[in-house]
């Protein structure tokens, strides 16, 4: 191998080394910033575990309440709490540090694609969480407490309520970004915003079994996330159209 083709495999190495460098540097950043937040809320778990059973504790009749069944559970819930609620604040940072390590590869068409979808997605993801929060949850607990059986005092497990919330604010919030996922396949040249409306009714209906897989077996909560979704739905076709690929005439 000559010397010309030493330096050429140099500079196709060097790169890929800064790159990782760059990546282990914005990956220690996020998870700095991560642990300080978790840091900071852990003496606050408690609280939070109970501002986020309150929806639950408001419904129930006046002779429940919550329980733990495991030992460790009254620790141990909040401290896993803690962790999520710490990842939930820090995500928009952590997904900076992902933007900027990728951006530099990006078209500038691409950067102005990219940056907007990125912010509102995760303001949509909040948003998600809010609305399960403040409207569902109150509902839902109100249904479920209304219907309990004679004889039946309502006891629900700690441990359970949070896997239970935490799998409807990963629901709701994913429900959210449908706009996002509509407005990315129209820009992209996957389907077309008139082919996108012409499956309306199959969007309806998949709303409304996403609804079923995704909550509780009532038909409240059910229809509670089909109807966010249909409309979000409609929100991002209406948008989709402001992204859709010109033809060249158009150009």
């Amino acid at each position: 191998m000559t010397e010309t083709d030493d330096n050429s495999s140099d500079d196709r190495e060097q790169p890929l080394i800064e790159h990782l460098i760059e990546l282990r540097s914005r990956l220690l950043r996020g998870l700095l910033v991560f642990l300080v937040a978790f840091l900071c809320l852990t003496p606050f778990s408690s609280r939070l575990y109970s501002a986020v059973a309150h929806p639950l504790i408001e419904k129930l009749p006046g002779n429940a309440s919550m329980i733990a069944t495991e030992v460790a559970s009254p620790f141990l819930v909040p401290f896993k709490l803690t962790v999520f609620v710490a990842l939930f604040i820090t995500m928009p940072y952590l997904l900076y540090q992902l933007w900027a390590f990728v951006a530099p590869a990006l078209y500038r068409q691409e950067k102005r694609l990219v940056y907007p979808l990125l912010l509102s997605s995760i303001v949509l993801f909040y948003a998600g969480m809010a609305f399960a929060f403040v409207v569902v949850f109150p509902l839902m607990f109100a249904f479920f407490t209304s219907v309990v059986p004679a004889g039946v005092t309502v006891m629900t497990d700690i441990s359970h309520y949070l896997d239970f919330i935490l799998k409807m604010f990963f629901a709701f919030g994913l429900a959210f970004e449908i706009p996002i996922a509509t407005i990315l396949m129209v820009s992209t040249g996957i389907i077309t915003v008139e082919d996108l409306a012409n499956k309306r009714p199959y969007v309806i209906v998949g709303a409304f079994v996403v609804g079923m897989l995704l909550t509780p077996p009532d038909v409240m909560s059910q229809v509670m996330l089909a109807v966010p979704i249909w409309a979000l739905f409609e929100i991002g076709l209406f948008f989709s159209r402001r992204f859709a690929p010109k033809e060249e005439g158009e150009e």
